[in-house]
Formats: C-alpha cells, structure tokens, sequence
C-alpha cells in the first residue's frame, strides 16, 4: 500500500491526476468490472493483473476521500478478529462445533457481535 501511495503522489505531481473522487470511483467500478470479467474466464494471470488494479484503484480513491488505506485496513483486521472470536466463544459457550455449524448459524453469532 506504501509503494503504491507513493506511486500515485509522485504521478500527481507532475499533474498525471483525476480532477475528483467521482471520476477515481468510477475508475474502482471499472476496475471491478474487468476483474469480475477475468474471473469468470478463469486465467489466474489475467485475475492477478486486475485484483491488483482494484487495489491500486481503491488505494487512490481512499486519497481522494481521505482516508489512510493502511489504518482502514488494520482496523478492518481487528473488528474482524474481534467478531470471530466472539463467533468461537460463544458457540462454544453453545454447545456447539465451529466446523460442524452451517454458514447461517455461525452468521447468526456473527451478527450478534456486529451489535456489541
């Protein structure tokens, strides 16, 4: 994420840059389209190349909305551990087997940490 920051601050100032965040959004759905595209044609080379366009795209649209994509990112990491963790405990607590519950009983607890 640094490298790429830093990319697109040095394309920027030599004035290689979008005028605002609707037209870099509009970039990330683009993006998005072409890696939907490649991942129904199953070419792992072609799917590499635009995953990391999304991420590219959407380290830049973070830019322009201000945001640090690296702490967005961590913070994402923490509140996802914190939900898991809630989702063993209290399964557990439950009675229950974390890899013999459905999907949908384990979204039951998983929702219910979202709540807290």
């Amino acid at each position: 994420m640094v490298k790429a920051t830093r990319i697109q601050e040095k394309a920027r100032g030599v004035g290689f840059d979008w005028d605002n965040k609707e037209q870099v959004f509009e970039k990330v759905k683009e993006e998005f389209s072409e890696l939907h595209a490649e991942v129904e044609l199953n070419d792992a080379t072609a799917i590499e190349d635009e995953f990391g366009d999304v991420l590219f795209s959407m380290i830049n649209y973070a830019r322009f909305v201000g945001v640090n994509p690296e702490m967005a990112l961590e913070r994402t990491n923490k509140k996802f551990i914190r939900r898991f963790q809630y989702l063993e405990t209290e399964s557990k607590k439950d009675g229950k087997e974390m890899g013999e519950m459905t999907l949908n009983e384990m979204d039951e607890y998983w929702n219910k940490a979202k709540k807290l």
